[in-house]
């Protein structure tokens, strides 16, 4: 037998690849339940938003700003991003996966003006596959080159160390099973740089890791699918070029406009726009409840209609009525002290049923996928072994499916201590669509869990949206939503992302329904003006749309700076807000003299106040008509300020 060169093990190895890749980029499923349309990540991939932390030698645990750019490419070629550690953060659907399969397809195809061109190498890794025990090589040669004899784990080892370019991508730490532990394992030693230190390492997950390297690493995030996002994918995946049908999808949207916030997920809004198109009619939602509803039922429908066995059929309808065991399987999995998101296929068939499991398989609920099985330091890489587990679909359906568990456990607890001892191991922060399909589906039960969540500390908030998904109508929340726009509402840097969605969703419903909104308050958020001029982007990347009827609106960030151009589009923005009377920067610095032209004409016909508190103790308010700032007292006389200002103003930042 020819004893083979290592360059020859390369080219080996890289066939392998370049095969397992193919496999899996040519196998985007935009609608799960329809198994046999099957579309190449290329022709279905565009670009969500993408932001970059530039703070150079800075830590996520210090402030600092977040840039947009323009490509997923950036994350590579940018100046700012060079390092040999990049973690990409994003919530679920939010298109991680998809990113590493694009770079994939990039690297296979010899795509010009990618990153990946000229690289020897890509390894990508799905950490979900892995465990503690296996080690990175072993991994390499069981799930992208496991078919080829003549390349053995140790041989892998060898090529990578003998390569000039190597990129790895390991997608999916938060479901990695031995994720944030003291394991020692392959993955661990990675991203904390003691192995492959010198080997540039792209890690996606949804949270941080408790342990990496953060003086080398860069910060990477996907905040969802803006408008021109949208436009560009129905285009370029679903209709094409036909307008009328791109219109209908965009109808069907603004149409629904509680699904607004959902369809910023990519992966929903990718399974929305398809099944829009597939259908003559598509109903409207009241809730997103109504909209999981419906999609489940779509799920169903499909797989009943391409059977023709009339006992099947009937079978099918039981499984998608009778699924309590399943709801008692996601509850444990997501209510555990570490989530569980799969489980293994033959003890999940045991526990539900072989003929149900294998149906929500083929419905396309539930996922088959290979990962290791346990091994040990003894284990040879010929000894290895896979088993299939299951998982679902997505989080997403974990959640509806847990939620009609959640109904039965707080319908069975007896007063409110016993609810608060339930749902306290529930967190709504972390699983805002299991409470809010909790209270969609038991109106009795959403009662409860509001009341609990009114007593959590910015619960009220959160409240609403569940009280929105038990009626379906703004009317039956309009008291509420007056009430608290009565206040100042809040918005702070270090807000979960969910308080944060939560709290603009109540703001832009205020607005639409014409509420007054007494005041907003940003705290730390370092908010600038999208290219529209209609938004306001936070530094957490959600939106604030136009507010109109807004009455005041308080900035505040210590000691940032914003050019001419960054002021005039705030202004711009705020000037769109057609209820504004004061707008108030707080401890920014501004430029001194603001061009007339910057100032918007509707500032002057409404006369609205335009405060600045600066470093050091300076009370400027500024005139609209010179565009100079003019040091003033607290009433707005011009005149010189006392000297309390600075401590007065630092006392209630404080206490806020």
């Amino acid at each position: 037998m020819e004893r083979l060169t290592v360059q020859d093990k390369r080219a080996i190895l890289i066939s392998s690849l370049k095969r397992r890749y193919k496999l899996q980029y040519d196998a985007i499923q935009p609608i799960p339940y329809i198994k046999d349309r099957l579309y190449c990540v290329d022709k279905v991939f565009v670009e969500g938003g993408t932001e970059i932390y530039v703070v150079e030698g800075a830590t996520r645990e210090i402030a600092g700003p977040w840039v947009r750019v323009d490509s997923y490419k950036d994350i590579f070629t940018d100046p700012r991003m060079k390092a040999k550690r990049r973690i990409i953060e994003a919530e679920a659907g939010y298109g991680k996966s998809t990113v590493t399969l694009q770079l994939a397809y990039d690297w296979c195809n010899g795509v010009s003006d990618s990153p990946f061109k000229d690289v020897e190498i890509l390894i990508l890794l799905r950490l979900r596959q892995l465990n503690s025990k296996i080690s990175i090589y072993h991994a390499i040669k069981l799930f992208l080159a496991p078919k080829d004899p003549r390349i053995k784990s140790s041989d892998i080892k060898n090529i990578i160390e003998s390569c000039s370019s190597v990129k790895v991508l390991l997608d999916g730490y938060d479901e990695f099973p031995d994720r944030d532990g003291a394991t020692g394992s392959d993955v661990e030693r990675i991203i904390t740089r003691n192995l492959f230190r010198n080997i540039d390492v792209t890690l996606t997950t949804r949270y941080l890791p408790n342990d990496y390297d953060k003086a080398n690493t860069k910060y990477v995030r996907l905040v969802g699918f803006d408008e021109k996002a949208r436009d560009q994918y129905i285009r370029k995946a679903v209709t094409g070029d036909n307008e009328e049908s791109v219109a209908k999808i965009k109808r069907a949207l603004n149409e629904n406009p509680i699904l607004d916030d959902l369809c910023q997920v990519p992966l929903l809004f990718v399974m929305f726009s398809h099944m829009t198109h597939e259908k003559t009619h598509f109903q409207k939602f009241k809730s997103a409840t109504g909209f999981f509803r419906y999609m489940i039922k779509c799920f169903h429908s499909h797989m009943r209609n391409k059977s023709l066995d009339k006992h099947a059929k009937e079978h099918m309808s039981e499984h998608e009525s009778e699924h309590d065991e399943l709801s008692k399987v996601a509850f444990e999995g997501l209510c555990g002290e570490n989530q569980q998101l799969s489980w293994r296929k033959d003890g999940l068939c045991t526990r539900l049923g072989q003929g149900f499991c294998q149906h929500y398989i083929a419905v396309g609920i539930l996922v088959e996928e290979e990962v290791s099985a346990e091994t040990n330091e003894q284990t040879s890489a010929t000894d290895i072994q896979t088993r299939t587990d299951v998982r679902f679909y997505h989080k997403l359906f974990c959640e509806w499916f847990a939620c009609f568990r959640l109904v039965e456990v707080v319908a069975a607890t007896r007063g409110a201590s016993a609810l608060k001892n339930v749902l306290d191991k529930v967190d709504p922060f972390n699983l805002q669509y299991l409470y809010r399909f909790t209270c969609g589906i038991s109106p009795a039960v959403g009662r409860r869990i509001i009341e609990y969540l009114k007593s959590r500390r910015d619960g009220d908030k959160f409240a609403i949206l569940c009280i929105l998904e038990q009626t379906g109508e703004v009317d039956g929340i309009k008291d509420t939503v007056r009430d608290l726009c009565s206040k100042e509402v809040k918005i702070r840097f270090d807000d979960s992302k969910l308080l944060q969605r939560s709290t603009i969703q109540l703001l832009e419903i205020a607005s639409r329904f014409d509420i007054p909104i007494s005041c907003v308050y940003l705290g730390s958020c370092s908010p600038r003006v999208d290219e529209s001029g209609l938004n306001l982007i936070l530094r957490s990347g959600l939106s604030l749309s136009i507010l109109s009827s807004l009455q005041k609106l308080r900035i505040y960030d210590s000691n940032r700076r914003l050019t001419n151009e960054e002021l005039a589009a705030i202004l711009s923005y705020s000037s769109q807000c057609t209820s504004l009377k004061e707008l108030r920067f707080e401890w920014y610095h501004l430029p001194d003299t603001i061009p007339v032209g910057s100032i918007p004409s509707t500032f002057k016909s409404r006369s609205v106040k335009v405060w600045n508190y600066d470093f050091p103790s300076r009370h400027r308010r500024l005139n609209l008509q010179t565009g100079q700032w003019q040091s003033c007292d607290d009433n707005g006389k011009v005149g010189l300020k006392g000297l309390f200002s600075r401590t007065r103003i630092r006392l209630q930042n404080l206490t806020e």
